[in-house]
């Protein structure tokens, strides 16, 4: 695949400009009685991965439909570029790319004669070869569409999607439906679009997907956006947590008193007795449980500290499971 130039760091707190792209503010859409985009706020900055979570009628692809201007919003304000999608839908569009949950193509003919028909339909000009080169679709030029694999065809969509170097990409659910290696070769592709300095917007059911991609993510529930922030803000509230494996059912004696913070209970997991203790600083909780220990004179078994998860956070929110 052909490499995009990087002027810009993978923390999302390193963007070069920080104007934001998207500005919602209190947008509100319904379908009848259903209130299904009730007062989003959200702001996307130049140069950076926006990941939209939410389980299925969270609001997720109304909401996306309203940032492109494809959907009128019913409340709130919304600029996209500085301005209004909605009244000026040519002037968005036209910095644009998207890449849909499906699209369509005409399986009969090539993929570069696919692409020569987005050309010519696109208000953006680009060259066909480095379109494809840089999706890693260059080798497979010649071949018709329906020849290509899942994963390959995603990688067309995401061809026509930056074709001409938009400013802004759209992606909704891109990876769906894909097998790991496929999913995998287009997070390389969409990593190097925002070291390009591409701003990237993208809904996913993957939580692995956001992690490994996003500067930021927002979990909707309801219709409106239950969190957002950096991975470490929206982590940070959720606690880290130790398990360690106990020796002969040991329990720290009531004199090693727990600090202020760190919460211990006593579990069974794959049939061994282990001692699981949860707090936001696991250095606290770790230090509290090495200190315990040296004084019992306990040797410690097998121990893993880990951090909260997104999984934790979107669970805790929507109370079930994103995929």
């Amino acid at each position: 695949m052909e490499k995009l130039a990087s002027p810009h760091h993978r923390d999302g707190a390193v963007i070069a400009s920080h104007d934001a792209v998207i500005d919602a503010r209190g947008i509100c859409y319904a379908y009848g009685a259903h209130r299904a985009v009730n007062s989003v706020d959200l702001q996307v900055q130049r140069g950076e991965i926006f990941a939209l979570l939410g389980t299925n009628g969270a609001g997720k692809t109304t909401t996306l439909e309203i940032l492109q201007g494809f959907r009128a919003r019913e409340a709130g304000e919304l600029k996209v570029f500085g301005t209004d999608p909605r009244q000026h839908p040519g002037t968005v569009r036209a910095r644009t790319g998207v890449v849909l949950q499906e699209a369509g193509f005409f399986g009969e003919i090539s993929v570069t004669a696919t692409v020569k028909l987005w050309k010519s339909l696109s208000s953006r000009t680009d060259d066909v070869d480095r379109a494809l080169r840089t999706v890693g679709l260059d080798h497979r030029a010649s071949h018709t569409v329906t020849s290509l694999s899942g994963g390959e065809r995603r990688r067309l969509d995401l061809a026509l999607a930056i074709w001409g170097n938009p400013e802004l990409i759209i992606l909704d659910e891109p990876t769906t439906g894909l097998d790991p290696e496929s999913r995998r070769t287009l997070w390389s592709v969409i990593s190097d679009l925002r070291g390009a300095g591409t701003t990237v917007v993208l809904t996913t059911h993957y939580l692995e997907e956001a992690e490994a991609l996003a500067d930021r993510v927002a979990i909707m529930h309801g219709g409106e956006i239950a969190v957002t922030g950096t991975l470490s803000e929206v982590l940070a509230s959720r606690p880290s947590r130790v398990t360690v494996e106990l020796d002969d059912g040991y329990w720290p004696p009531a004199h090693h008193r727990l600090p202020d913070g760190v919460e211990m209970r006593r579990e069974t997991q794959r049939g061994k007795e282990v001692l699981v203790l949860e707090s936001t600083d696991q250095q606290l909780a770790l230090t509290w449980l090495m200190n315990a220990a040296d004084a019992s004179g306990l040797r410690l078994g097998p121990l893993r500290a880990t951090p909260a998860s997104l999984e934790e956070v979107f669970l805790d929110i929507s109370g079930q499971p994103l995929n």
